[in-house]
């Protein structure tokens, strides 16, 4: 377990944060989470794509990946899920954002792996802002997401590629 001190961003006077291995009783709170986060966050995708979604990631996302699960007061409140060195997911309940929740998930993500890409919603540009402050630069853009829709994915990672500045922009974002 990664415990988190109570002066790094989590509201004083709670008793701090827990970052943990997921377990399968983890399952339901998560995929709620996970879609919660997902409305508000991805506005632009159509409800029946976030449902179908939400089943894939409890029936298999949530189960195969490495994913590590934030604990506040007992209750989980966000999670990072990894493929090797690929963030395939970060969420953190909406009632709780700003709090530095996502932040010390990615913290904890990078002490494990050293090097962390990921692909992030062009429109989402509060989570390309967020990825932005912690180190992370555009590397590449696709104009269509994995279900071929035309909503433009950022590939990022860190650290950034050699000779390219840490909040540097993709040189072409257009492409």
């Amino acid at each position: 377990m990664y415990c988190v001190p109570e002066s790094s961003g989590i509201a004083a006077g709670e008793t701090g944060l827990v970052i943990r291995p997921f377990t399968a009783d983890d399952n339901a709170r998560l995929t709620a989470i996970w879609y919660a986060a997902s409305r508000i966050s991805h506005p632009f995708l159509p409800d029946d794509l976030l449902l179908r979604q939400r089943r894939e990631i409890s029936e298999k996302y949530l189960p195969d990946t490495e994913t590590w699960v934030a604990v506040r007061n007992g209750d989980p409140v966000g999670f990072i899920g990894l493929i090797d060195q690929f963030i395939g997911g970060l969420f953190v309940s909406p009632d709780v954002q700003s709090l530095g929740i996502g932040g010390r998930l990615l913290d904890h993500a990078f002490a494990l792996k050293s090097k962390l890409a990921l692909e992030v919603y062009a429109a989402n540009t509060r989570a390309v802002a967020f990825y932005r402050r912690h180190g992370f630069c555009g590397v590449r853009r696709r104009e269509t997401d994995d279900n071929g829709l035309p909503h433009p994915l950022i590939l990022m990672q860190k650290p950034c590629p050699a000779g390219q500045r840490r909040l540097g922009q993709l040189q072409n974002p257009t492409r």
